[in-house]
């Protein structure tokens, strides 16, 4: 059976920030930096030159984060990787020449009718393709196992930091540029490690490529006289000056035609992140928008994100087609102009056939290492795009983990109760990330056994108080302190069903095997759910099969596997009709009469099961706990501020009152 005795945990079972503990493990380890400094825009830049020099810094941000698998802390094997990769691609390089060669020498024999060295140069092109082949299959291997790692390293630690501390659900409450963070760290992250790879392989094999053939092209090529108006010019190494300027007018043909494509880029993977996020939102209220007849404006509304998504891909398809007329016809033109050149020369008899076909494959390898960008202009488009967009998540990472480090905001403060408390709440103020107060001074003390509700009316606070005591609101003041060793369990008012069995949805966020079998089953009686015993290992889509009130059923079954020692209620049996409720609140106090329980709910009927009652009151300037009263009779120390409103309430000398057990009045 599970322990009982384990540190607090938030609704969905992950620890809260401030309880002393450090983010949940990770299939690899990743080692925790501080953040980058926060990075404040020059006053004096115009909004574009602000909004420039903002791309300018996602880009280094993402760097910040990613190099990091290189270093210390990072993967043991992304050198011996990298190396590896590096030496394919210098053998590849040697392949190529070797081949570039074999060209000549087949065509000089070819030229000379020497059969013989056709025959032996016929052999040994198998060894030079088997070679080549070999190569190139190795060094695709190693790029991807290097592109598979890094993939998993950062999404590792971006993953860690995400979940860290309720950041999660945090970035929910603060405002920036991180919608649709699955989708940046699924998508976006692949694209912004697979590409670099790529590049950066891409850019080492073009330069050794064009080193090589330079001197090829040099060497065969030599000077070109030519006679102009009466004198003649000659033209030192004009296969290398030549290959050189044509890739200069193609590369910089495509940089100023593709020179939108970044933007256009970001822009139709933001409309696919978004059109993702809507048929997801679909799927998870389908039961809702059923019962609601709302198929139709839900069909409006991806229709409308739908179009979003083809208008960006319009404007994508545009600027692919102006790039395909420079790539296409520099691919096109690129084999001629070396033969074009070389003609003269082999006509007058200083150039044999042979050269002219080595030079004309060594010219096409260099206007290839040159055009480099051509080819590549789009995709490198994309990943700035990509890697933009996990910088952005990133950055907003990076200001709540500043935050939980800085009293700039403020903070509320974690830590354990004195004496017998299980539970004590000290001036705790509940803000916003703005510091707009939502709820001031609450100063609370809950004894062992104690059963408190929590009433006002809507938008008093309550289940923003109930966040700040989970850990998942970090802004404020004061402090939430629980007793030593004792769990927290909350329930909240739309239960969490996670994938895959119902029996691994009752012992959530415990293992499926921490409980035999029987007890599970039993659990699922004693809330009403025994018909769901014969379909406990199926694993089915629990969430929408189950309606909402077997949801919070469940919920109480897992109260009575974990046995925690302080149960906290968010509206949690507002699905529930009032003869369920009640059956539900009395189980817990029969099967757990020991615990102590936190209740924030509406119904006026809940206060039979508790013993205290506290209510907020909305006030300008953040809502206010107005009063403190005992439902039961019990001898116990009243906290500061029940005896403070116990005597300001109090009547007049000589008058009576007829309050039950003598208790101050709501």
């Amino acid at each position: 059976m599970a322990d009982a005795k384990l540190k607090p945990k938030s609704v969905d079972g992950t620890e809260p920030h401030g309880a002393g503990n450090s983010p949940p493990e990770t299939a690899s380890t990743v080692e925790v930096m501080p953040p980058p400094d926060a990075i404040e825009p020059d006053p004096e830049l115009t909004p574009e030159e602000a909004e420039q020099a903002r791309k300018r810094y996602l880009l280094k941000r993402f760097w910040i984060s990613a190099r990091r698998y290189w270093g210390r802390g990072g993967d043991k094997f992304a050198w011996p990787f990298s190396i590896g990769l590096l030496a394919m691609i210098c053998m590849n390089v040697g392949f190529q020449y070797g081949i570039n060669l074999w060209n000549r020498g087949i065509f000089d024999a070819i030229e000379r009718h020497d059969a013989g060295t056709v025959y032996f140069l016929s052999a040994v092109f198998v060894p030079l393709v088997l070679g080549t082949v070999a190569i190139v299959t190795i060094q695709v291997a190693v790029r991807m196992m290097i592109q598979r790692r890094w993939r998993s390293w950062l999404t590792t630690a971006v993953i860690a930091r995400w979940l860290a501390n309720g950041r999660y659900y945090q970035l929910n409450l603060i405002g920036g540029d991180h919608k649709n963070p699955e989708a940046r760290i699924s998508e976006d992250l692949r694209i912004a490690t697979e590409a670099p790879v790529d590049f950066i392989a891409g850019v080492i094999s073009a330069f050794l490529a064009a080193s090589t053939f330079i001197v090829v092209l040099w060497t065969i090529g030599g000077a070109l006289t030519l006679p102009i108006a009466g004198f003649t010019v000659t033209i030192p190494g004009f296969l290398v000056i030549t290959a050189v300027l044509y890739a200069a007018i193609t590369s910089t043909s495509m940089a100023v035609i593709g020179r939108y494509f970044v933007h256009v880029s970001e822009a139709k993977n933001q409309a696919e992140a978004e059109f993702r996020y809507t048929l997801t939102h679909v799927r998870e209220n389908g039961e809702s928008i059923a019962l609601l007849g709302g198929e139709e404006e839900e069909r409006n509304d991806l229709d409308k994100t739908f179009a979003n998504v083809l208008r960006q891909w319009a404007l994508l398809a545009r600027q692919h087609m102006r790039t395909t007329l420079v790539s296409h016809g520099s691919m096109l033109i690129a084999p001629v102009v070396p033969v074009l050149l070389c003609a003269p020369k082999f006509l007058e008899g200083s150039m044999t056939l042979g050269q002219v076909m080595q030079a004309a494959s060594a010219f096409a390898i260099v206007q290839g290492a040159f055009g480099w960008l051509v080819d590549n202009y789009p995709r490198l488009a994309d990943w700035n795009a990509c890697a933009r967009r996990i910088a952005s998540l990133m950055m907003s990472l990076d200001g709540l983990e500043r935050a939980e480090q800085s009293d700039s905001l403020g903070r509320i403060k974690h830590g354990e109760t004195e004496g017998e408390a299980m539970l004590s709440l000290n001036d705790l103020s509940v803000s916003l990330d703005d510091g707009t107060a939502v709820v001031t001074e609450t100063r609370v003390e809950i004894e062992p056994g104690e059963r408190v509700l929590v009433s006002g009316e809507s938008g008093s606070g309550k289940s923003t108080l109930v966040r700040a005591i989970s850990g998942l609101w970090p802004w404020g003041s004061g402090s939430v302190n629980f007793h030593a060793d004792r769990q927290l369990f909350m329930l909240p008012q739309r239960s969490y069903i996670p994938s895959g069995t119902l029996r691994r949805a009752v012992a959530y966020p415990g293992a499926a095997d921490s409980w035999p079998l029987d007890e599970i089953k039993s659990a699922l009686d004693k809330v009403g759910l025994d018909y769901l015993n014969d379909k406990i290992e199926e694993d089915a889509p629990w969430d929408q099969t189950l309606s909402g009130g077997e949801k919070q059923r469940l919920a109480f079954a897992r109260l009575l596997l974990h046995q925690p020692d302080i149960i906290v209620l968010d509206e949690a049996t507002a699905a529930l009709d009032e003869k369920s409720q009640d059956k539900m609140m009395q189980m817990v106090i029969d099967e757990l009469p020991e615990v102590t329980i936190l209740s924030v709910a509406h119904r006026a009927e809940l206060e039979v099961f508790h013993s205290r009652k506290i209510t907020l009151e909305r006030r300008e300037g953040g809502a206010k706990l107005v009063s403190d009263i005992d439902l039961i009779k019990r001898k116990r120390k009243r906290n500061l501020l029940s005896r403070v409103l116990e005597k300001r309430r109090s009547p007049p000398k000589g008058s009576t009152t007829s309050n039950e057990g003598g208790t101050v009045p709501e």
